[in-house]
């Protein structure tokens, strides 16, 4: 009896890099939605520039390089580059900031390193650290949280339009009126004028950990990450290090020093911290491999964090922690890994 004959591999595996980039997107709805909820619409509009963007830039590199674009696209790679750094900028950006950051992190973040598998650093947070250097102004213009008792800077749908296709405000509404501080740079800001945490705290703009809105996007975004975590997309092992990094530091100063240092739970709430942990740190290529190298590698994005917010120059150093971090990794990996047995040394 003749069998029938199949083409190689004849088990094929039940995951997917197109598999695991869409679990990644689709765990960040919930943060998308209270991040909407909060701050407006201007991360949608941020989003699909960065991701039309994102895959034109994907598409050119791939043909330019001889290479099957198609192909290459489905592993939405170039989205999940895309959704986090948008992610990363205030919900008022112009279009074209955007576009220079999705554009950056895909043709020289990515595709000239060789493509997936390749890259030794973030493609997301190389862009907007980028971003951040060549547009400082509008990269540090915020909006207060609405639905959380900080409606005097509500911007509607047509200025948040306006303002993200022809980069200004219309006539009669100006900065003053609708921006603020993150709650990272507000405190920031005011320690240096020897403001106390007490004092700083008492603004209506923080809530029961980080700021208000924030802490609520921070929850929704840890709650995609245990989605991850559960349906092992990720592995334990750098989330813990990130947060034990950033929480091991920023104990230690708030016992010393309450009134100079915030409290641990600032500091997990505040900023991309959730993002960095979950999200970004996680990145399966630029991170560490090993077990124990992964632990080091995310205890080192964690305390680095902690120490740029408390001493550099930037609000929130989770990007340069990152970047500092995948620079780290071929000798974290050199020096963790696993035993090999069966072997003569």
């Amino acid at each position: 009896m003749a069998l029938p004959a199949t083409h190689p591999p004849h088990v094929r595996p039940k995951t997917s890099v197109t598999r695991v980039m869409g679990e990644v997107v689709a765990a960040l709805i919930p943060a998308t939605a209270v991040y909407v909820w909060f701050f407006g619409p201007g991360l949608l509009l941020n989003m699909a520039v960065a991701v039309a963007v994102a895959v034109a830039s994907e598409i050119a590199v791939l043909r330019l390089r001889g290479r099957d674009a198609g192909a290459s696209l489905k592993d939405l790679s170039a989205v999940v580059t895309a959704v986090l750094l948008a992610f990363a900028l205030p919900p008022l950006t112009p279009w074209y900031v955007t576009a220079i950051g999705s554009l950056f992190a895909i043709v020289f973040a990515k595709q000239l390193y060789g493509g997936l598998g390749y890259n030794p650093f973030n493609p997301a947070m190389a862009g907007y650290v980028v971003l951040l250097i060549s547009f400082p102004a509008e990269l540090t213009r915020w909006l207060p949280a609405v639905h959380a008792g900080l409606e005097s800077g509500y911007v509607d749908f047509g200025t948040t339009l306006a303002y993200f296709v022809s980069g200004a405000l219309p006539a009669g509404v100006s900065w003053d009126a609708i921006g603020g501080a993150t709650p990272l740079d507000d405190l920031k800001t005011r320690l240096s004028v020897a403001e106390t945490i007490s004092e700083i705290r008492a603004a209506p703009l923080y809530g029961d950990f980080g700021g208000k809105g924030w802490e609520w996007v921070s929850n929704a975004v840890a709650l995609g990450g245990v989605w991850l975590l559960f349906r092992k997309v990720i592995r334990w092992h750098i989330p813990v290090g990130v947060l034990a990094g950033l929480t091991f530091p920023a104990t230690v100063a708030y016992l010393l020093d309450p009134g100079s240092h915030p409290s641990p739970g600032f500091h997990l709430f505040s900023g991309a911290t959730m993002l960095a942990a979950f999200f970004i740190a996680t990145d399966p290529v630029s991170a560490a491999t090993s077990p124990l190298g992964r632990l080091i590698y995310g205890f080192g994005i964690g305390l680095l964090t902690f120490v740029i917010r408390s001493w550099g120059g930037y609000p929130d150093g989770v990007a340069f922690a990152v970047l500092l971090m995948n620079m780290a990794v071929p000798t974290i990996d050199r020096y963790t890994r696993p035993r090999i047995f069966g072997h003569v040394s």
